[in-house]
């Protein structure tokens, strides 16, 4: 039997859902091993919310590490407590999310077990016993199929990739205190964007601009436009506009920025540079508006429309309102 470790993700004591596509992987490599098993791991300082329904994703055991100065993401501390418990568990396979958090964790993990990372994972098997990880390279232009001797293969999953399958059955529960010191750092406070605020990264929608917007200001007419989609929406933005000052690197998406794949992507103004298009070719769905009929971000894109910004999004706005009532 090869079991596999699905490494959750909590904030401010809460799950966060991309835990759920992380268990969701999990449970596709156990089986495709082999009547694996699937333990999800959390660390947090006490109990977290959410972890009751993470066994109808596939988890056969819900495990809590906790320790009070694990309320707040804390590197030392998280990569050693899950390193020890891989040691200690024999696990074929650890699964993160390619988060910021993850992005972060699995490394330090990977170190610890001194084993290789395969990171931004956009697909799981297995062939003759080895576990097979598909991951975009050249800024998406093509995959490259990693395969990964030994155990355990450590790998983090692109968000918004593997779709959640529920599954009739419950995982049973388990909570251990963490001995030792939590590290050398410690996290006094994190800022948290402003409550309701989606991460671009998790988002199922992301409302994208560029420069085409002509200044700061009128971003308002992309967060009227991700408001109409009633709190599913988040709103990105492109390198040169982070570069100007206009929004915040964590709503940058490229390959210096954050890698999206959401269900919906509408690029406003956005030209399509290559470093941009890294960060977004996965998306599901591309919707391209530009008054260039010529930018690249048109090869990519799923429908196109070619014309002013500021006379389609806002029709578009009022569209969307209609069919969310």
């Amino acid at each position: 039997m090869s079991h596999v470790l699905a490494v959750l993700e909590q904030r401010d004591g809460a799950l966060r859902k991309v835990s759920h596509e992380v268990v969701t992987g999990g449970r596709r490599l156990a089986d495709a091993l082999g009547n694996g098993t699937v333990d999800a791991l959390v660390v947090a300082a006490g109990t977290v919310r959410g972890t009751d329904a993470v066994g109808g994703f596939g988890a056969d055991k819900v495990i809590t590490l906790t320790k009070p100065a694990f309320g707040s993401y804390a590197p030392e501390g998280y990569a050693r407590a899950i390193a020890e418990r891989v040691k200690a568990g024999g696990y074929r396979a650890v699964v993160f999310a390619a988060s910021a958090t993850g992005k972060d964790l699995a490394p330090r993990v990977a170190a610890r077990l001194g084993r290789p990372l395969a990171q931004d994972v956009t697909d799981l098997a297995v062939e003759d016993g080895a576990v097979i990880a598909l991951r975009p390279v050249y800024a998406g232009k093509a995959l490259l199929k990693v395969k990964i001797a030994g155990s355990p293969a450590v790998l983090s999953l692109r968000p918004n990739v593997f779709t959640p399958v529920r599954r009739p059955k419950s995982g049973t529960v388990e909570t251990a205190a963490v001995e030792g010191v939590a590290g050398r750092v410690v996290v006094k406070e994190i800022k948290a964007a402003p409550a309701g605020t989606l991460d671009v990264a998790e988002a199922p929608i992301v409302v994208s601009g560029g420069r085409g917007l002509k200044e700061p200001a009128n971003f308002k007419v992309l967060e009227e436009l991700a408001a109409a989609f009633g709190g599913r929406a988040a709103v990105g933005a492109s390198r040169a506009v982070v570069d100007a000052g206009w929004r915040p690197h964590a709503d940058q998406v490229g390959q210096t920025g954050k890698t999206v794949s959401p269900t919906l992507y509408i690029a406003v103004g956005v030209s399509g540079a290559i470093q941009h298009l890294a960060g977004m070719r996965t998306s599901k769905v591309i919707v391209a508006i530009n008054k260039d009929k010529d930018a690249p971000i048109f090869k990519v894109a799923d429908y196109g429309i070619v014309g002013d910004l500021f006379d389609v999004v806002p029709k578009l706005t009022e569209e969307i309102k209609k069919l969310h009532g």
